[in-house]
């Protein structure tokens, strides 16, 4: 399996820089590394920051979620398939919530080929003590990329004072308490930070992405026996918890020859006939998913 780690935060926090200092560590041992990078406008400008040895792939135009979720997993599926790499980099855009990136990387498509090791988000200082100043929807994405982080770069801590480098990381950490923060200017960190990431591990019955012991945000892999009813199954969606954000793959239904394609996200679903028979499998990720009751029981492999 290759690794996946994916770089968030808010637009101009250093995500590039990051990139860039990653790449270089990572060519220094050895491992060669792919970037996927997701960029809001259509000319791919922070894309100029990989070199010509790295595969790259570009995503314009839009966010690693929703519909741009399928264009991730096209372009996941040609580094896999075209692209000799051992480890791989996905830059979002500023504006995506790192949920809505996740969901992205976690498609039942890739769950045996690819290990979700975490999210690392950019968080810049300086605008974290002008973040009273931001829009309300924009405050609230720039502390949800903070939120879900399983490792957090506190970056351009040199444009600060003492006293304000301590009150900020405080700060972050009391919003986070789960991940590691580490103090940088220009995004420098050590790789060993990222290999000390936990990888995703396997049970006999369920996968599970638990980036790291104590943190919330995780996946779970749930592959089902048997059809199930589709009304018994949309009641079922209609009693999660607040605390479950996304699922994602093909729910094999009663009088159906195929699994259905099914898509969840705040609350709202949406079915597609699939064509083909794919594997009845679905990924939850959401907050202590582990702890999660699943309609249907699950294969023993």
């Amino acid at each position: 399996m290759k690794d996946v780690y994916l770089l968030s935060g808010f637009l101009g926090s250093g995500k590039t820089s990051l990139l860039s200092h990653l790449i270089e560590q990572f060519k220094a041992e050895g491992i060669k590394p792919a970037v996927i990078m997701n960029e809001l406008g259509k000319l791919a400008f922070d894309s100029r920051a990989v070199d010509n040895e790295v595969p790259l792939k570009e995503m314009l135009e839009g966010c690693i979620c929703c519909t741009g979720s399928e264009k991730m997993e096209a372009q996941l599926q040609m580094l896999l398939e075209g692209e000799e790499f051992d480890v791989l980099l996905i830059e979002t855009t500023g504006a995506a919530h790192p949920v809505e990136a996740m969901d992205a990387v976690l498609s039942p498509l890739f769950a045996s080929r690819l290990n979700m090791k975490g999210i690392i988000t950019v968080a810049d200082c300086k605008r974290w003590l002008d973040r009273d100043k931001m829009t309300p929807q924009t405050r609230m994405l720039f502390l949800e990329q903070i939120k879900h982080a399983h490792l957090i770069v506190a970056n351009k801590v040199d444009l600060l004072t003492d006293a304000e480098i301590l009150n900020v990381t405080m700060q972050i950490q009391a919003l986070n308490d789960g991940a590691p923060i580490i103090q940088t200017s220009n995004s420098k960190i050590p790789l060993k930070l990222l290999k000390n990431m936990e990888a995703t591990f396997h049970e006999k019955e369920v996968q599970k992405a638990a980036i790291g012991k104590q943190l919330s945000l995780s996946s779970r892999l749930h592959t089902f026996i048997e059809p199930l009813d589709q009304e018994a199954f949309e009641d079922w969606v209609r009693k999660l918890p607040d605390t479950i954000y996304r699922m994602k793959g093909y729910v094999p239904l009663k009088g159906h020859k195929n699994p259905f394609l099914f898509q969840y996200a705040y609350g709202m679903v949406q079915w597609l006939p699939e064509y083909m028979k794919m594997s009845p499998e679905i990924v939850i990720i959401g907050d202590q998913v582990d702890k999660l009751e699943i309609i249907g029981d699950v294969r023993n492999d």
